[in-house]
């Protein structure tokens, strides 16, 4: 599977930029005075972004750790936030 130009650029952003040009899309797309070519192209565009929001949200949950707390409320280390 080959990357795109556009899909390297996508993963370059930041979640805050992903983030920002992504409620620019959503934005456009329900003003709806998009041509509908355009349209097609920057809801792919959308979707990239989402999925890259999505694999950040996801990293960065696996790095959460919460604090594991004995009898008497001192901290015991640490353990995954959700330990399925």
């Amino acid at each position: 599977m080959t990357t795109t130009p556009q899909a390297a650029e996508v993963s370059a952003l930041t979640f805050e930029q992903a983030v920002e040009e992504l409620e620019k899309i959503v934005a456009a797309l329900e003003r709806g005075d998009v041509p509908l070519d355009r349209s097609i192209e920057i809801y792919e565009r959308g979707e990239a972004l989402k999925k890259h929001c999505e694999t950040l949200l996801s990293a960065a949950e696996n790095r959460i750790e919460k604090i594991r707390l004995d009898r008497a409320g001192k901290p015991q280390g640490t353990e995954p936030l959700d330990s399925a």
